[in-house]
């Protein structure tokens, strides 16, 4: 068997390897969080990508709008990330701080119903992502401090194959709410926006319900003595590597451009749902398969192969003429997710110590989410400008996530050294 058990209650999962097989034991913490995540994709997944549609076709916002409430929502709620997972160090719990985000994101979520003006639905996004913000951090520590080091990339990797499998059923749900409302219509409609609204809102309250009643907090030797909200402590490969990500993710802009694009290119609404759940069938599909292949291959090599996948992906999308090209990009679009997402949560976990874990995944996630708000302004005035300047067209913000991607792929080379674990056989 693989691994010390934290529970008595545990999952077991085979995996053949040659004639041999390995009985790897989960903590069933990182179950429920997949299920938990699951759901609440499930939810979330039926209303995001509709989001951006809803305000161009319906309230008439621009590009630098949808990018404004975008990088607004994210980055804002990226400041709590930081102290959610500081104050899970200090307490030594995960749970229900955790629990109390998933919370406050589905309380917020109905209220989109109503909305009239893109400055509600920044209200909303606003609210959604606090929880989010507020839930990030200890899960994820949650999951690192129920699992150990050989199981890492195994783990997270799962974690976010339920989540992408819970946001291709979503997208699923909306394309057929959308097919049955208003068949092949070109532009989303509000009563259509509704119904999706009012249908999600079910299992992001079973969501919140597993995890209440599945997850347990896991016994830890050193608390920290402090909410930290600085880098100060921590290992300089972390600092590096927070770094490398500030840079990639400036040119990641929210994946609503993505959206836009495909409908800019000639898909109608049905169709961009359908290219979004291809993206996440690929995504769901290859996530776990792919983190516990960092186990045994590190890190390091599968973040530069995911990033160079991106890379390549977004010079795709700003060469695409057509619809289907930007649907099979998109596709493709998930290698990159599974390759990285995952992967780069446990590596994480390989290079900070237990005690400080719960504020380097606050520090992270907030990295990523302070970034998000120059990321999608940055998008949205390249492609429709801004005051007279009508930008540079629909393909600038792709050339520019690509050479983004390129710059931070050297500097995660040089700068985020081997000394990071390269395979599960180092401790």
């Amino acid at each position: 068997m693989l691994g010390k058990i934290h529970s008595n209650r545990i999952v077991t999962m085979p995996l053949a390897t040659g004639k041999d097989k390995k009985r790897i034991r989960l903590h069933r913490n990182v179950w429920v969080v997949t299920i938990t995540s699951l759901l609440t994709d499930i939810s979330s997944e039926m209303i995001v990508h509709l989001v951006p549609l809803f305000l161009s076709n319906v309230l008439g916002v621009r590009t630098a709008v949808i990018g404004l409430i975008d990088g607004v929502a994210e980055t804002t709620a990226s400041l709590l990330k930081i102290y959610s997972g500081a104050l899970s160090d200090r307490l030594g719990q995960r749970k229900w701080i955790t629990v109390s985000g998933y919370a406050l994101s589905t309380l917020a979520k109905p209220f989109l119903y109503i909305a009239n003006t893109w400055s509600w639905v920044l209200g909303v996004r606003f609210a959604d992502r606090v929880g989010k913000g507020i839930r990030t951090a200890p899960r994820d520590a949650l999951v690192a401090d129920s699992v150990e080091p050989a199981q890492r990339g195994l783990a997270f990797g799962l974690h976010r194959a339920g989540d992408t499998l819970g946001a291709f059923l979503g997208l699923g749900l909306a394309a057929l709410i959308v097919w049955l409302s208003q068949s092949r219509a070109e532009s989303l409609t509000r009563a259509t926006f509704q119904v999706a609204i009012l249908i999600s809102i079910v299992p992001a309250v079973l969501a919140v319900i597993v995890l209440a009643v599945g997850a347990k907090d896991v016994a830890r030797a050193n608390p920290s003595a402090a909410p930290s909200l600085s880098l100060k402590g921590f290992d300089s490969r972390f600092k590096s590597f927070l770094l490398v990500v500030v840079l990639f993710t400036l040119g990641n802009s929210s994946d609503s451009f993505i959206v836009l694009r495909g409908q800019e290119r000639g898909l109608n609404v049905v169709q961009v749902m359908l290219m979004v759940m291809t993206f996440n069938f690929i995504y769901a599909l290859l996530a776990g398969p792919l983190g516990a292949l960092s186990d045994r291959i590190g890190r390091r090599r599968l973040i530069l192969l995911g990033w160079f996948a991106y890379g390549l992906v977004y010079l795709g999308f700003a060469f695409s003429q057509t619809g289907w090209q930007v649907w099979m990009l998109f596709g493709l679009y998930g290698i990159y997710y599974a390759a990285t997402e995952g992967v780069a949560k446990a590596l994480v976990a390989d290079i900070v110590p237990e005690f400080q874990r719960g504020t380097a995944y606050g520090l992270y996630a907030a990295a990523v989410g302070l970034t998000a708000l120059p990321a999608s302004l940055i998008a949205g005035i390249l492609w429709q400008g801004v005051g007279t300047w009508t930008g540079f067209g629909a393909s600038a913000p792709f050339f520019f996530g690509a050479a983004m991607a390129l710059l931070a792929g050297i500097l995660f080379w040089r700068l985020v050294n081997k000394g990071v674990r390269e395979s599960s056989s180092v401790r």
